[in-house]
């Protein structure tokens, strides 16, 4: 079973939780687990780090003030898994292209098996 803590009361609770058993605090949107109910802080708005706010996206009539949301991404934690996603790129494309193209790869090696052979023999 895995364990949060609820933002109220602090106290342990499953991560599944709708509500926090200890302060009736509402953890998970429209009362389904599936759903992730994020929260601001005392003194700041979700919006100010929100992809959705940044990119002008963002449809939620609470904007820019909104301190709870189902839809937040957090910016910095974007930014960093696209820096992540472009570095390993280069080696899934060569993989990717290797798939697309077996036939061609495969007809360039026997051509190179071929072409050795040839310049053995003489």
């Amino acid at each position: 079973m895995d364990t949060a803590t609820c933002p109220r009361c602090h106290l342990p609770l499953n991560s599944q939780a709708v509500t926090c058993p200890h302060c009736g605090m509402q953890l998970k949107a429209y009362g389904h687990p599936g759903i992730p109910l994020h929260r601001a802080t005392e003194k700041e708005y979700l919006c100010n780090t929100c992809t959705y706010h940044a990119d002008d996206t963002c449809n939620f009539p609470q904007r820019p003030f909104a301190k709870e949301c189902i839809l937040y991404q957090n910016l910095e934690e974007s930014k960093q898994e696209l820096q992540q996603h472009y570095a390993s790129s280069f080696g899934a494309t060569v993989r990717s292209w290797m798939r697309r193209n077996q036939a061609l790869v495969l007809l360039l090696v026997l051509l190179f098996v071929c072409l050795m052979i040839a310049l053995s023999t003489t």
